[in-house]
C-alpha cells in the first residue's frame, strides 16, 4: 500500500482479521448471524446493530449489496437514535459501497456525521476520499473535500497518528490541485488555495455543506439541526 493509499481495514471496507475468499466469508457471516440469533432478549439494541453491522460489512464483501443495503439501514437508525456516530458513518459508508440508487445520498450524510461529529479521524478522512473519488476532475467540490480532510486530520489526529495522517491528507490534497490545476510546485499550491478561497475553514467548510446537499438532495434521513444541538459546544 502506497503513503497516500487509505488503509481500509481500519474503517470497515475490508474484514480485518478474517480472509476475504468467498467460503470464508460466507462462514464468517454464519458466525455473526449465529451470534445475533443467540443474543439475550436484554442485550441492548446497540449491540444488537453492531452485529448488523458486521453483518452488513461482509454482504459487501460477498457483493450481496441489496442485503448489505437493508441490514446496514436498518442499524444505522439504532446507532442515531443511541447518539453512537462512528458506528452510524461506518453504516453510511456500508450504505455507500452498496451502488443502490440512495448510495450518494449516504455517502453525504456519513461525511456530514463524520466532520460533524469528533468520531476517529481516519475514518472521515476515508469519507471524504469517497467524495473526491466521485467527484468530476474539473470541479471544486474535490478540491473542497481534500481540504477538509487535510483540516481534520490536522485537528483531530491523535499525536501518535499526527505525522502519518497529515501525510496522507497532504498527498490527496497535491493529487487534487494536479488533476484540477495542473499544479505541481509549492508555489503553484499556495496559489491554487488562495485562488480556491480553501486556506480558511470558515470559507471551505461552509462550501462542503453544498457538495453535501448536491449528493443528498432531499433525502436527508435525520434533522441536521437536532443533531447539532448535541455536539457540546455548538
Amino acid at each position: 500500500m502506497s503513503d497516500n493509499e487509505l488503509d481500509t481495514s481500519m474503517f470497515g471496507t475490508q474484514l480485518a482479521g478474517t480472509e476475504t475468499d468467498p467460503e470464508s466469508l460466507e462462514k464468517q457471516l454464519g458466525l455473526y448471524q449465529q451470534h445475533l440469533a443467540e443474543l439475550p432478549a436484554t442485550a441492548s439494541e446497540i449491540d444488537r446493530a453492531r452485529i448488523q453491522l458486521d453483518i452488513a460489512e461482509t454482504l459487501l464483501a460477498l457483493e450481496r449489496k441489496e442485503e448489505a443495503w437493508s441490514t446496514a439501514r436498518e442499524a444505522l437508525n439504532v446507532f442515531l437514535q443511541n447518539e453512537q456516530w462512528q458506528e452510524a458513518v461506518e453504516c453510511c459508508n456500508v450504505l455507500f459501497q452498496t451502488e443502490q440508487p440512495a448510495s450518494l445520498a449516504a455517502l453525504g450524510q456519513g461525511v456530514w456525521l463524520a466532520v460533524t461529529f469528533p468520531i476517529q479521524p481516519d475514518t472521515t478522512i476515508a469519507m471524504l476520499q469517497h467524495v473526491v473519488e466521485e467527484t468530476p476532475d474539473d470541479s471544486d467540490g474535490a478540491a473542497v473535500a481534500a481540504m477538509t480532510a487535510h483540516y481534520i486530520a490536522d485537528i483531530r489526529a491523535p499525536e501518535d497518528k499526527h505525522h502519518s495522517l497529515t501525510f496522507l491528507t497532504q498527498n490527496i490534497l497535491g493529487q487534487v490541485a494536479k488533476r484540477h490545476g495542473n499544479v505541481s510546485t509549492q508555489a503553484e499550491l499556495d496559489a491554487w488555495l488562495d485562488k480556491l478561497h480553501l486556506k480558511d475553514p470558515k470559507e471551505f467548510l461552509p462550501r462542503l455543506a453544498t457538495v453535501l446537499e448536491v449528493l443528498v438532495q432531499d433525502e436527508w434521513w435525520f434533522d441536521r439541526e437536532e443533531l447539532r444541538n448535541k455536539l457540546p459546544v455548538h
